[in-house]
């Protein structure tokens, strides 16, 4: 079974993620990580040296890599992984795959990102929490319809680690 996270960046993806991995004694891949190794470049430099489709081409033959493997797997991708291409579909027509959105509401996003938006290049230029707000909505109302094609959808508002932990177990028994 392949167990991927959807959600924003900042959703927690790559954190419970990777204690899923442990609990389920199984692998963890950040999507994003997993293409920087195979390009041995970040995903910034991808960007800047080949473009954007030649970022989601390769986001999307990676995306196809892992979820045609058979070893157990949970994977977090990336936050605009969803939107692009027939990625959701590759996603909900495979029977191996379970998919989980993470939903954090926009107020608490802002919250966890306004801290990091250094460490984020699509968001590093907004300097009020105002402005991140509205680049938070705005991008969640274009996004929304591609992460609520999950299986589920579970709401991470005010929820500890573990709680978030025990609902996934919880979709997966």
């Amino acid at each position: 079974m392949i167990i991927v996270l959807i959600g924003y960046m900042g959703s927690g993806k790559s954190t419970i993620g990777k204690e899923l991995a442990t609990v389920l004694n199984c692998s963890f891949l950040d999507l994003d990580d997993y293409i920087s190794d195979k390009e041995n470049t970040s995903i910034s430099n991808l960007f800047k040296t080949k473009g954007e489709i030649y970022f989601r081409k390769k986001e999307t033959e990676y995306l196809k890599e892992l979820i045609n493997t058979s070893e157990p797997l949970v994977l977090a991708l990336g936050g605009g992984t969803p939107c692009y291409g027939s990625n959701m579909d590759l996603l909900t027509g495979n029977t191996n795959v379970v998919s989980f959105y993470l939903k954090l509401s926009i107020p608490l996003l802002e919250k966890r990102l306004f801290k990091e938006r250094e460490k984020r290049p699509l968001i590093s230029h907004l300097n009020t929490e105002a402005d991140l707000l509205e680049f938070i909505g705005k991008h969640l109302f274009e996004r929304t319809q591609y992460y609520s094609k999950s299986q589920f959808t579970l709401k991470t508002d005010h929820k500890t680690q573990q709680e978030i932990l025990e609902d996934l177990v919880a979709h997966l028994v």
